[in-house]
């Protein structure tokens, strides 16, 4: 049985491939399907879709998307399957979130400069990452190529990390008005790297279930950074919901080095047996 990767990103967003690139990345290390999940956009599926479809047939491409989200003052992230990238209304509502993030990015740069002195404005960002959503791997790359900082890991670890004194999270989307969209778009959503919001069990089952109740289909059981028992963990929580079960690298190029497309830091493995329920609930 072949691998999937169903959490990729592109130079869409914060990834460092470019869309046919990391096409050709996946077709070669022997992929079944790979999905584009850039965060908070839909700009690189049709390219993607039209690219596989021409060159590699037998490689299935999955259209996706992250949504960022913010519950209880931190991030939580959101994938969007299969979602349908012509539909207008869905275009129109990630413009409405995308001023959210741009205006957190633009206080994030203004707390920087006021707080530390670093030459940062979210102009400059934007002026050496064109036609790209910013995240927080552009301020730390900015950073770090700036001389401000010795590496990424730096920049999150002292200043912008979800508990550092110059991170901003952003404001009124929740996990709910993405699994919304998503379901609204005919996509499937799934709730990204759960282990990674460092919830107890007991709140990490309060929070699926209550987004259960929005329309959630899944969750990411298996990703890159999971022990073998936190992977257990969450398809036994899956299973337990009803949930399906997805599972991707959260492949980033040499924004994560560390981190191979398909098999993570080495042992990932998405079975393409998990694509045909996920394809089918869409």
């Amino acid at each position: 049985m072949r691998a999937i990767d169903l959490h990729t990103h592109s130079t869409c967003s914060d990834g460092t491939y470019s869309v046919k690139e990391l096409m050709d990345y996946a077709y070669a290390k022997g992929l079944a399907a790979i999905a584009l999940t850039d965060h908070d956009t839909v700009k690189g599926l049709r390219e993607a879709d039209e690219y596989v479809k021409e060159n590699y047939p037998d490689m299935e491409f999955v259209p996706g998307i992250e949504f960022s989200t913010v519950n209880e003052g931190k991030d939580v992230h959101i994938v969007g399957l299969y979602m349908n990238y012509n539909d207008q209304e869905l275009l129109d509502t990630i413009d409405s979130f995308m001023n959210s993030r741009i205006e957190r990015n633009i206080r994030m740069c203004k707390k920087l400069s006021e707080g530390t002195g670093f030459d940062i404005t979210f102009e400059a960002l934007c002026k050496e990452n064109p036609d790209t959503v910013i995240t927080r791997a552009h301020f730390a790359r900015y950073l770090v190529e700036h001389g401000y900082c010795s590496s990424k890991q730096e920049v999150f670890d002292r200043y912008i990390g979800d508990n550092c004194p110059y991170y901003v999270p952003r404001e009124n989307i929740t996990p709910e008005m993405a699994i919304e969209t998503i379901v609204k778009n005919g996509g499937v959503p799934i709730l990204a790297h759960p282990v990674l919001y460092h919830m107890s069990d007991a709140k990490l089952e309060a929070l699926v279930v209550r987004l259960i109740k929005a329309g959630l289909a899944g969750l990411e059981a298996i990703y890159t950074t999971y022990e073998a028992y936190e992977e257990r963990q969450m398809k036994e929580l899956a299973e337990k919901h009803g949930l399906l079960i997805s599972g991707g690298s959260d492949f980033h190029g040499d924004n994560k080095p560390a981190i191979d497309l398909g098999v993570g830091y080495g042992k990932l493995f998405v079975p393409e047996s998990l694509l045909e329920k996920i394809k089918n609930y869409s």
